[in-house]
């Protein structure tokens, strides 16, 4: 008699497929999928409604522009990760790029010299920035205002008002060459992009910052030294606001007291529109800079169509408004489907 083996049953024997929604719904779960999908929709309609958009000048003006900007937004978005804000950065960049005119023209020093102390200072005051919050227990916002003001004050007393030219030629290319094609301030960007991203997702610092940020309570109970890794990140902030703060003077071969007032409003906005939550633990350097670049290729738009350069602040602060209320309602949303 002989004995047949029926057959298994085919769909037993498969592994389970995913379908085509299913990828997509775990495509378009990353927070970075809506970023790419906005900055696709705002570039291809840029692209259509100006013919000087896409021209290889124009492309170079908005990465060089995107560079300053670019900078304070890391440091932003690594403070916002960890549940904290900054609203000194700007000031913090006007103050360093004054005191780099003053070393370099009023002091005599090397430019090289005074741009290593340039970064120092504005360390230094991220680093006063974290230490006052931690050790006095003081809410970050509420600080950060009082700072910059103080900061933005001393830029004043140190110039009263007035620029400091003269700046050495020395330095010029870090403002004003091009290097592999690019603008010498954007490969800056870049470098220090794909340091800072290698630093949050594959080292344990990374870790923590989002820990802190996803819950502070947690994490300290867990041994992690939360305020020490917090003055870490507000003496990031300060480091990348005087690096925008210098090479700013260098594009402009002046130190204008000016430098760094709008870089408070469009750095949060970037990092909300890239995907960093507003209460911290979400997000990535990368995506603020992504948001960035969303918010510059508006303004360029803007500029291109002769609009006065006065609605760039409505625009910067609109834009900050439509970010911010979009994530509180995407969270609400994904909160309650949970």
């Amino acid at each position: 008699m002989s004995h047949e083996t029926p057959a298994p049953h085919d769909g037993a024997a498969r592994p389970h497929q995913p379908d085509i929604m299913t990828r997509f719904k775990a495509v378009a779960s990353n927070p970075l999928f809506g970023v790419v999908i906005a900055l696709a929709v705002i570039f291809i309609l840029s692209c259509t409604l100006s013919s000087n958009f896409l021209t290889a000048f124009n492309m170079k003006i908005i990465a060089r522009s995107l560079a300053f900007v670019g900078l304070v937004t890391i440091g932003q978005a690594i403070l916002m990760i960890l549940g904290e804000l900054d609203l000194s950065v700007g000031a913090i960049g006007g103050l360093a790029g004054v005191a780099g005119g003053i070393f370099m023209v009023q002091a005599g020093l090397d430019p090289w010299l005074s741009l290593v102390l340039c970064l120092a200072l504005g360390t230094g005051c991220g680093l006063l920035n974290g230490l006052l919050i931690t050790k006095l227990k003081l809410h970050s916002l509420v600080l950060t205002i009082g700072m910059a003001g103080v900061y933005g004050g001393a830029n004043l007393v140190l110039t009263k008002g007035v620029a400091i030219t003269g700046i050495p030629s020395n330095i010029s290319f870090l403002g004003r060459g091009m290097l592999f094609g690019l603008p010498v301030p954007f490969v800056i960007l870049l470098l220090c992009l794909v340091i800072v991203s290698f630093v949050m997702i594959r080292t344990p610092l990374g870790r923590y910052v989002y820990a802190i940020g996803s819950n502070n309570a947690a994490a300290r109970m867990l041994g992690i030294r939360v305020d020490a890794i917090r003055i870490c990140a507000f003496s990031a902030a300060g480091f990348f606001s005087a690096l925008a703060g210098i090479l700013m003077v260098a594009r402009l071969g002046t130190a204008q007291p000016s430098i760094g007032d709008t870089w408070v409003l469009a750095p949060i906005a970037a990092a909300v529109i890239g995907g960093v939550a507003t209460t911290g633990g979400l997000g990535s350097p990368f995506g603020a800079v992504l948001g960035a670049v969303i918010i510059g290729i508006i303004e360029n738009v803007i500029v291109l169509f002769g609009i006065s350069p006065y609605w760039q602040s409505i625009v910067s602060g609109g834009i900050v408004v439509a970010a911010i209320s979009f994530d509180s309602l995407a969270r609400r949303y994904f909160n309650r489907e949970a």
